[in-house]
């Protein structure tokens, strides 16, 4: 999913991933679901948790789409807690980190973000958790946990966006060069909100020799 280089584009593409590859999300624990309780146990246990974790998702996209957050977040909470291991619980993870922060709680709105990075399976998944999570560190001031994080960053897309986020970092850390370095960077691979980081890299002037 590397070819995604905007959060909207990935998340899109994400949704795609799911419908094709659910399944697969959950079955690191088939054989041993399936050892001790059986097979027809373990095939009823997998439609029941696609059924009821879909209809949960659509209630918290609708809640979502209609402002309604205490219901979108019960949503979520319920997909976080009841189907922890299929990506649903990862994206109601997501979706709870950014209600939480329109309502202030950016503490929830982290801890949330930890937890994604921590379950989410799907590489773009774990990326987007890390990106959200970096960002409001830097917010916050904690620029140095923010650079540890991104630091951290591997495969799984977002490149673009890593690259801004480095140059507020750099720039936040008195590191105008490697600042410049990283929007421009960011710019050349099509970054969300081109303009907003163009003219963060306008600010910084012209590179002295």
């Amino acid at each position: 999913m590397s070819g995604y280089q905007t959060e909207e584009e990935q998340v899109e593409a994400l949704k795609k991933w799911w419908k094709e590859n659910g399944t697969s999300v959950i079955a690191g624990i088939v054989l041993g679901f399936g050892a001790v309780f059986g097979w027809q146990a373990w095939n009823g246990y997998q439609d029941r948790v696609g059924e009821e974790a879909s209809v949960a998702f659509s209630q918290m996209i609708d809640a979502i789409t209609q402002g309604q957050s205490e219901s979108a977040l019960k949503q979520a909470e319920l997909l976080r807690l009841e189907y922890e291991s299929s990506a649903y619980a990862v994206f109601a993870a997501l979706a709870q980190a950014s209600l939480k922060m329109e309502q202030g709680d950016s503490a929830a709105a982290r801890s949330q973000l930890e937890w994604a990075m921590q379950h989410a399976e799907e590489p773009g998944l774990k990326q987007l958790a890390r990106l959200r999570l970096a960002r409001i560190l830097l917010s916050e001031g904690e620029t140095e946990a923010a650079a540890s994080l991104v630091k951290a960053a591997s495969a799984g897309g977002f490149d673009s966006e890593f690259a801004a986020l480095r140059g507020d970092i750099a720039r936040q850390q008195g590191d105008l060069q490697a600042a410049r370095q990283a929007y421009q960077l960011a710019l050349a691979g099509d970054v969300g909100n081109g303009e907003l980081v163009q003219m963060k890299l306008d600010d910084l002037g012209v590179a002295t020799p």
